[in-house]
């Protein structure tokens, strides 16, 4: 391997997963190999629409990243493997048997048996050839362990009638309710199970509304695949119908994908980059503790996001839903990714109290064992848009850090929202239930405003009057001294508050006096 270096270290051993045995030599692999994100000349006069953003960036990609393809695909041939470049979004795909990964990349990879099933796992360092070390960012697909959970949290028995319509919820945070926002496409990133046609109609039925028109994308050979009674129909049903119910007329594409480290950044990734489905606003309600993370997952998540920014989108994350330890049995505060990544819109979350129609009382969401993710990240600085909020130092290391969550909205399971699942009708929470939220009032926004909002931080964080602060409550667990209360401000639990609707539409479809940055 003399001419070879380095280029990511072996990832940790799974946890409560068992060895399985080899890979066998000959099964197909796929991996997805991200580029390195390569800086061109800022254009004054560019387009706010995200279609036409999406236009000049392939062109401009496909001229800026053609020799560092063209080093990826001799690497790929003196190996054996196959080659698919997508230049716009700085992904080549490379295809071959395990045999093949393992003497191209020096690795082992190895069979576990855990939750989901039987998964591959990289046991060894990755290596690569020198040259390419300055134009990858990282190789996704050779470890397909399970990454991330769905953050919905479900209370009542089917038969049982609780909660609230999700249309009731966004009138109570007084989304424009007089508009539409049709011609606008909302992405959800869905990484397991699927919905019935017949739930969606049921559910827009119960709503008074128009069912939405919906698309589902395969991505990484996933598809819309119902499991009845599994925690992700629940999670890709409360994403629709949260969604719809919060912005009728709005369409809706589901990206479908396996819940691995490649799964979840290539599904991203077709979203931003999709100019047949076109959407402005993407909603990710799955997430995991920063430390479940390998390096080279999150950072290209994080160039993702970064790329979905500058296409002028809105990415929202929920925070997760198990308190201030984000369910890490170790004693330590963390907080949950992808909500952490300064370029994503971190979605905490809250109980409410409804009487005549209207919230008399609304806290912060702790259940005692789960409720709202939130704290300081440790893995990220403090980004400037947060600059002058008076974050607090991280629990653990007395740092400073990127707070989350940035907003939040209603989650609790016992004010939880009445959806429709393989026929039957319960009450789910969950923050995975704010991001779609959230995405439906930016998909309003964008329905009545001369430009996108896009990644709108900056205005929300110069102007924290446009929510509703929540200062009552913690994250703490029940019995623990973990955790973040709220108060006056932004506060670890539920970031700046929850919409005021009708004042964010007219702020965010207002002229921005300068352009959004980080």
């Amino acid at each position: 391997m003399s001419d070879t270096m380095l280029f990511a270290a072996a990832p940790l051993p799974p946890d409560g997963a068992t060895p399985a045995g080899d890979v066998a030599a000959e099964e197909a692999i796929e991996v997805s190999l991200y580029l390195r994100r390569r800086a061109a000349a800022a254009d004054p006069a560019m387009a706010a629409d995200p279609q036409q953003r999406r236009l000049a960036r392939h062109a401009q990609r496909a001229a800026l990243h053609r020799d560092d393809i063209d080093r990826v695909a001799a690497f790929a041939a003196a190996h054996g493997l196959h080659v698919a470049a997508e230049p716009a979004r700085r992904l080549v795909r490379l295809s071959g048997t395990a045999a093949q990964m393992e003497r191209a990349f020096g690795t082992t990879l190895r069979a576990f048996r855990g939750e989901g099933g039987i998964f591959r796992v990289r046991t060894a360092p990755l290596f690569l050839p020198r040259p390419l070390h300055e134009v990858v960012e990282s190789v996704l697909g050779l470890d397909t362990r399970p990454i991330a959970r769905p953050r919905s949290r479900r209370l009542l028995a089917p038969a049982q009638q609780a909660g609230l319509r999700p249309d009731q919820v966004a009138a109570l945070y007084g989304f424009p309710t007089q508009k539409t926002a049709a011609g606008v496409c909302i992405a959800l990133i869905e990484l397991g199970g699927g919905y019935l046609a017949s739930d969606v109609a049921a559910a827009f039925q119960a709503m008074g509304l128009p069912v939405p028109t919906l698309s589902a994308v395969g991505v990484d050979g996933a598809a819309n695949r119902p499991v009845p009674e599994s925690g992700a129909d629940v999670e890709v049903a409360l994403d629709i119908q949260v969604a719809g119910g919060a912005a009728p007329g709005a369409a809706i594409c589901l990206y479908f994908a396996p819940n691995t480290e490649a799964g979840i950044a290539d599904a991203l990734s077709a979203a931003s980059n999709d100019m047949t489905h076109r959407p402005q606003v993407i909603s990710i309600s799955w997430g995991g503790p920063e430390p479940a993370w390998p390096a080279p997952a999150r950072q290209t998540i994080d160039t993702l996001l970064q790329d979905a920014a500058e296409l002028n989108l809105s990415v929202l994350a929920a925070a997760g839903d198990s308190l201030a330890t984000d369910g890490v049995a170790d004693g330590r505060a963390h907080v949950d990714f992808p909500a952490s990544s300064p370029w994503a819109i971190g979605c905490g979350g809250t109980a409410i109290t409804v009487a005549g129609g209207a919230i008399v009382q609304e806290v912060v969401w702790n259940d005692g064992t789960s409720g709202t993710g939130g704290g300081i990240s440790t893995l990220y600085p403090v980004p400037s848009f947060q600059q002058g909020a008076r974050l607090p130092v991280n629990l653990d290391t007395g740092r400073p850090g990127r707070g989350v969550p940035d907003v939040a909205g209603n989650a609790a399971p016992g004010s939880g929202y009445r959806i429709v699942v393989n026929g039957q009708t319960g009450t789910v929470g969950g923050t995975s239930a704010v991001a779609p939220l959230w995405a439906g009032l930016i998909a309003l926004v964008n329905a009545a405003a001369a430009r996108p909002a896009g990644f709108f931080l900056p205005r929300l964080y110069a102007s924290p009057g446009l929510l509703r602060d929540i200062t009552v409550g913690s994250n703490r667990p029940e019995g623990s001294a973990i955790g973040y209360d709220a108060g006056p401000g932004w506060d670890a639990c539920t970031g700046l508050g929850v919409p005021r609707g009708q004042a964010i539409g007219a702020a965010l479809m207002a002229p921005a006096a300068v352009a959004d940055r980080r």
